[in-house]
C-alpha cells in the first residue's frame, strides 16, 4: 500500500481550478475514484493514503485546501482526529467524512445532522 501523497493539478480554465481538495483514505481505489469524480470539474486534488501524511502536509503547506474528504476509520488516526486537527488551523475548512464501518453512535454525536445537507 502506497503512503506517499500524489498531487494533480486541476484545469485553470475551470471555476474550480483554484479549489484544492484533500482526499484521504487508506483504500487507494476509493481515493482514485474520488479523484476521477472531481478532477474533470477542474478541482486541484492532493491524494493521501494515510491521515498522518495528510496532516503533515496540511500543517506544512501554505496552500490550504477548501475541502477535506476523508474516511472515518483508517487505523491509529481516524478521520475525525484528522478533521479536528485540520480545523484548528483552518476553522472554515469544509469536511466530508465517509465511512463504511461507523456505527450509529458516530452519527448521533455528529455536530451537523443530515437534514442540514438536505435543506
Amino acid at each position: 500500500m502506497t503512503t506517499q501523497p500524489a498531487s494533480n493539478q486541476g484545469s485553470a480554465a475551470s471555476p474550480q481550478g483554484d479549489v484544492l481538495v484533500y482526499i484521504v483514505d487508506d483504500e487507494p481505489m476509493l481515493v482514485n475514484l474520488a479523484e476521477l469524480i472531481l478532477k474533470p470539474d477542474g478541482y486541484q486534488i492532493k491524494k493521501f493514503y494515510a491521515p498522518e501524511l495528510a496532516l503533515k502536509s496540511f500543517l506544512a503547506d501554505s496552500n490550504l485546501p477548501r475541502l477535506l474528504i476523508t474516511d472515518y476509520a483508517m487505523g491509529a488516526m481516524t478521520g475525525l482526529d484528522l478533521a479536528a486537527a485540520c480545523k484548528r488551523r483552518h476553522p472554515n475548512l469544509k469536511i466530508i467524512m465517509l465511512s463504511g464501518t461507523a456505527g450509529p453512535d458516530i452519527i448521533v454525536d455528529a455536530p451537523v445532522k443530515i437534514d442540514r445537507f438536505l435543506a
